[in-house]
Order: C-alpha cells, then sequence, then structure tokens
C-alpha cells in the first residue's frame, strides 16, 4: 500500500531539501497533518514569500525584502571596517554573536577553478568597487579554511596589495575543547601560522 498521492509529493517535496531522505522526508510529511489550519497557512504564505519577496541587498549582496538590507539601512555602524564572508548565512552568524559592528559583503561563493568558478563568477567587483567608493579602512576576510576560502583570500589581497586599505583575516585554529589527535592537517596548520604570543597577547 502507498501513501495517497498528495502526501506522496509532499515527501518528495521534503527530499528536496539538504540532508534530507526518505525516513525524515516521510516523517515530516505526516507531521503537517497534525498541524491546525493557522499553521499551515503560515507555513504556505511563508513558501511563496521567500521566494517572491526575498531579494539580495544591492549593497551587500545580503538577503533582504528591500533594497538594502537592515545592516546597511544602519547609519550607527562603523562605516570604515567591511567583513567579506560567503553567503549570507555567514552574516547571520556574525550578527548571532554581536561582536562586530561593521559592514558587510557577501562574495556568493568562493573561486574554485576545479568547479569552473572564477573571480569573475562572484562578487569580487562589487567588492573592489565598494572599496573605493566608500573609502573603507579595513577589510576582514571572514571566509572558510579551505583551499577555495585561502585561494580567495589570496586574490582579493593581491588586488588590493596598492592601496592604503588593511587587510585583515579571522584566525582559524583547533576548536575549544577538541582533541588534537582528531584536528585535521589543515586546520592544524592554520592553528600553528595563526598562534598567539600569550607574553603579549599579539599574534605571532
Amino acid at each position: 500500500m502507498k501513501y495517497p498521492t498528495t502526501i506522496l509529493n509532499l515527501i518528495e517535496c521534503f527530499k528536496r531539501f539538504p540532508g534530507i531522505g526518505e525516513k525524515t522526508a516521510e516523517r515530516l510529511a505526516l507531521s503537517i497533518l497534525d498541524f491546525d489550519s493557522e499553521t499551515i497557512e503560515l507555513f504556505s504564505k511563508s513558501l511563496k514569500d521567500s521566494k517572491t519577496k526575498i531579494r539580495r541587498c544591492e549593497k551587500c549582496n545580503n538577503l533582504s525584502e528591500d533594497e538594502l538590507c537592515e545592516i546597511c539601512k544602519d547609519k550607527t555602524r562603523n562605516k570604515d571596517v567591511l567583513c567579506v564572508v560567503e553567503d549570507p548565512k555567514n552574516v547571520i552568524l556574525f550578527e548571532k554573536i554581536n561582536v562586530f559592528d561593521g559592514y558587510y559583503h557577501v562574495l556568493n561563493g568562493l573561486i574554485s577553478p576545479v568547479d569552473g568558478i572564477n573571480p569573475e563568477d562572484i562578487n569580487i567587483a562589487s567588492l573592489i568597487k565598494k572599496v573605493k567608493d566608500d573609502k573603507i579602512k579595513e577589510i576582514i576576510l571572514a571566509l572558510k579554511p579551505s583551499i577555495e576560502g585561502e585561494t580567495t583570500s589570496l586574490y582579493i589581497s593581491k588586488i588590493l596589495e596598492d592601496t592604503d586599505v588593511k587587510i585583515t583575516k579571522i584566525a582559524y585554529g583547533i576548536p575549544l575543547g577538541a582533541e588534537i589527535d582528531y584536528v585535521d592537517s589543515l586546520t592544524l596548520e592554520m592553528a600553528l601560522e595563526n598562534r598567539i604570543d600569550i607574553s603579549t597577547n599579539k599574534n605571532s
């Protein structure tokens, strides 16, 4: 016996989400049957709105419902510092920890020649323009510790090497509480390169 077509279609929809397999999709689809009409209406409207209302901020490429996102609209933030990230999820992460008060620039990807992603395929040109137009004093490269992240960081640094812009990147290292035996070689290498001199509390 099979589920009714409506349930099967719902299961297939959930299976399209990253990391969702057959069993999880089935469980999610069946759980919707227990939702009240108001929740179903909100769920349906939110799905439609995410496709019709969400756009990219014209200034930083973050997710927004208006031409500018809430961060770019905020005039109280530090206009001299720009944090460069890979995607909008990274912006949300930094905002949640509430330690950065500057603005952002979302690249929407990383340079990866193996995957056919070149510098012109991500938002590097708009980054360079923003740095010049907004007279940015410091760029923080907050990209993941991978070959693609390092390649992108080096490319951006090379383009801006003749400017007065200070270029920094977040330190990579061993997670707090992690067993060093299980740390991968790239993370261990980054931890050594970005080690801290505890006698002066400055990067060595």
